[in-house]
C-alpha cells in the first residue's frame, strides 16, 4: 500500500539513524509498504558516501537512483557520517526524517560483533567520522592514499567504547534538538527506540501506513 501523502516525486524519507540501529529494517518496513527504497547497494553503486565526503551534494541529488527512490537508508544520511540531515532538511522542504536509537552499550557491542572488532568500511572515512584521524596517520603515515579501500582496518574493541558512545549519544541528542528547534515542522521527524516493541506501530501511524506483519522485522541481526 502506497502512502498517498508522498504524491510528489521530490518528496523523500531519510533514515538518519547510526549504523547498527535497525536502518535496514526501517528500509524493509517502507519497501513492504510499497515505497521505492535505496539502501547499501545504491550507495555503493553511486559512490554516494565518497561524494558526500568530498562535499559533492549535487552529485548525489542529480543521480538517477536518488531521483527515482523515496526512502533512503544506510548511506551518507546516517548520523555516523555527521550532520547531513541539516542540508537535507532545507534542501527538501517536504522530506521526512526517521531516527532510531538504542541502548548505547548494546549499539557498541553490535558494532564490534558486526565487524569482528575491526573498524567498518573505508578505514580513513571511518576514522574521520568517528574522530580517529590522528590514530590513522600515526599508524599508516601522512603519505598514505587515504581513499584506498585496501587499507587494513583498525581495532574496534572495548578500550574505544567510551569514545564511540560519547559520539553516538552526542550526535543523537544534537539531531533531536535540531528538530525540536524546528518545532513548527514536527510532522517531519519521528524518533523511536529500537527496543520499543511498538516501534513499527508508531512508525506506521506517523506515515499513515499499515503495520501488518511488521512486528518481527529485524534485518542484519548480529549473531
Amino acid at each position: 500500500m502506497m502512502n498517498m501523502f508522498f504524491g510528489n516525486k521530490k518528496d523523500k524519507i531519510f533514515c538518519i539513524s547510526f549504523q547498527r540501529t535497525g536502518t535496514t529494517s526501517v528500509g524493509d518496513f517502507f519497501e513492504q509498504n510499497g515505497f521505492a527504497r535505496a539502501g547499501w547497494n545504491e550507495t555503493k553503486k553511486n559512490q554516494w558516501g565518497l561524494k558526500y565526503f568530498f562535499g559533492n551534494y549535487e552529485g548525489i541529488f542529480n543521480s538517477k537512483d536518488f531521483k527515482r527512490n523515496k526512502v533512503f537508508e544506510d548511506g551518507p544520511w546516517s548520523l555516523h557520517c555527521g550532520h547531513f540531515y541539516k542540508v537535507l532538511f532545507h534542501r527538501f522542504p517536504n522530506a521526512r526524517f526517521v531516527l532510531f536509537t538504542r541502548d548505547p552499550d548494546n549499539w557498541y557491542r553490535s558494532m564490534m560483533s558486526h565487524s569482528h572488532k575491526k573498524t567498518l568500511g573505508n578505514t580513513f572515512r571511518h576514522c574521520h567520522y568517528y574522530e580517529r584521524e590522528k590514530e590513522f596517520y600515526d599508524t599508516f603515515g601522512t603519505k598514505t592514499d587515504v581513499f584506498l579501500d585496501k587499507i587494513k582496518p583498525l581495532p574496534l574493541t572495548d578500550e574505544y567504547r567510551d569514545h564511540y558512545v560519547n559520539i553516538y549519544e552526542t550526535r543523537n541528542a544534537h539531531a533531536v534538538n535540531f528538530f525540536k528547534k524546528h518545532h513548527s515542522n514536527s510532522n517531519r521527524f519521528i524518533h523511536c527506540e529500537l527496543e520499543d516493541e511498538k516501534k513499527w506501530e508508531k512508525l506506521a501511524g506517523f506515515f499513515n501506513l499499515s503495520s501488518n506483519n511488521q512486528t518481527d522485522i529485524h534485518s542484519n541481526k548480529s549473531q
